[in-house]
């Protein structure tokens, strides 16, 4: 095996990719994909939300997801009618199974949540449900992930 091209693979902080599906209020960026380091099961980029920003209800479809909070405070809403929440911060992982109906939410207005982002897969499936959320409106009130029924 040649160990040398097909071994370890550093991908630095200014190769992330940001040709990655968009929505408004938060960027993502691709780290380790098959096309930057040759992964065929993992997907592993950043999120950065903005302050006061949340995310319509959806769901990632079979993938699995891990968040690893490195700045802000992040809340997260899940269940059937996003009935249940919780809140993460710097340091904190997060894992959302398969299915789960969630939402995202910076819980505050002053400064962004930055996580790392990790994937069971390398499709970006994002469905996204019809499920009003419990959460207040901000005064930005941006949502992203704007509930538009299934897709993927």
């Amino acid at each position: 095996m040649d160990w040398k091209t097909h071994g370890i693979r550093i991908v630095r902080a200014g190769e992330l990719d940001t040709n990655t599906p968009q929505t408004p209020g938060m960027t993502r960026a691709a780290a380790i994909t098959h096309a930057t380091a040759g992964a065929s099961k993992l997907w592993a980029g950043t999120v950065v939300v903005q302050p006061d920003a949340k995310t319509g209800a959806h769901h990632h479809g079979e993938l699995e997801t891990v968040l690893y909070i490195v700045k802000g405070r992040a809340r997260f809403r899940w269940g059937e009618k996003l009935e249940f929440v919780d809140e993460a911060g710097p340091g904190d992982f997060i894992y959302v199974p398969p299915y789960v109906p969630h939402q995202e939410i910076n819980a505050r207005g002053d400064e962004p949540v930055e996580a790392v982002v990790v994937r069971s897969g390398q499709e970006p499936v994002v469905v996204n449900l019809d499920i009003e959320s419990p959460e207040p409106q901000s005064t930005a009130a941006e949502v992203f992930h704007p509930p538009r029924g299934p897709s993927q």
